[in-house]
């Protein structure tokens, strides 16, 4: 009898959009010995259907806070974790991440950020890490080149103008941002006066002064979509007193009735606006469930669920001992 041979294709031979179709449902664990098979493996390791989004929003420091600048002491091996799975998602993604999410409570350096802008060139939105170790110089550093930029949600800042004048410098196609935190006058007049033509704007759960809110409305001709809900609205009245806003008046409505989506909840039976009530105005995110912080009333912003890439396997195999 003549031999009998199997007639189908081996893996190595197998078309690029069936591999990364197999390779789409692993993690970056996985992926990691995967894509040093051959260079067809590489190569389908790396396409863009696989690395569009990296989340993430499970990757968390080891961290203490302290009263001295940066008020925030991080573990070094927090830090050496955190290179360690930069090095490996940038080395297979090839620079084809276009959306990159990071956890607030996630304390990289200017050196991390460093790394990831020069290898993901491409990017179009950003969910920022916290602020506190990264420096001015480091984030317009990388914005310079994210020109690409598309949309960011950062937590807020104390000095926002400079990084506003930077994305309106760098990222012409830039069209959506949302705040997490405090927004006041100062932030409002760097929007309106960096980036104009800014069309969708989310305040979710943060401290907003009511003048800063209207500041929005009569400047931002452009502005399309605006979010404040369970913001704890207030302005100052006799005595320096800080009064809370819990309803909009008529003249606000009007101002905001030209936009195509403005969402608006202050009620005191939400349970968003009574935990912003509760933490007076700071959401401490960390006392509420894991998702809460990725949700939001604008569809293009809302963080959905937890990635593929790095999900719960893959944070609990990465973790420092």
């Amino acid at each position: 009898m003549g031999e009998n041979k199997w007639m189908g294709k081996r893996w190595e031979d197998m078309d690029t959009d069936v591999l990364v179709k197999i390779f789409k449902e692993l993690n970056l664990v996985e992926l990691s010995p995967v894509s040093q098979v051959c260079h067809l493996w590489r190569l389908a390791c790396s396409d863009p259907l696989i690395w569009s989004t990296l989340d993430f929003g499970l990757l968390k420091s080891n961290y203490i806070q302290t009263r001295a600048s940066p008020y925030i002491w991080v573990d070094d091996r927090s830090d050496k974790r955190l290179s360690r799975i930069l090095r490996v998602a940038m080395s297979i993604s090839y620079g084809n991440v276009s959306c990159l999410i990071f956890h607030y409570n996630l304390y990289m350096k200017d050196e991390h950020l460093h790394y990831i802008s020069e290898r993901s060139p491409h990017l179009k939105r950003l969910v920022m890490p916290a602020w506190n170790r990264i420096t001015k110089f480091g984030i317009c550093q990388a914005i310079q080149r994210w020109e690409e930029l598309e949309s960011l949600t950062m937590p807020t800042i104390g000095h926002p103008p400079y990084i506003m004048e930077e994305i309106a410098r760098s990222c012409k196609n830039f069209a959506e941002l949302k705040v997490m935190g405090s927004f006041d006058d100062l932030f409002a007049s760097a929007i309106a006066t960096h980036l104009p033509k800014l069309k969708v704007l989310s305040l979710r759960c943060s401290k907003v002064t009511m003048s800063a809110l209207l500041w929005l409305l009569d400047n931002l001709a452009n502005l399309e979509v605006l979010n404040i809900s369970h913001c704890l609205l207030f302005e100052i009245v006799a005595n320096g007193r800080r009064q809370v806003i819990h309803e909009l008046d008529d003249q606000t409505l009007e101002k905001a009735s030209r936009l195509r989506e403005f969402h608006h909840c202050q009620s005191r039976s939400c349970l968003a606006c009574q935990r912003m009530m509760a933490d007076e105005g700071i959401m401490r995110w960390y006392r509420y469930e894991d998702w809460f912080w990725r949700r939001d009333e604008v569809s293009s912003l809302d963080l959905q669920d937890y990635g593929k890439l790095f999900d719960a396997e893959c944070e609990a195999l990465t973790a420092v001992e």
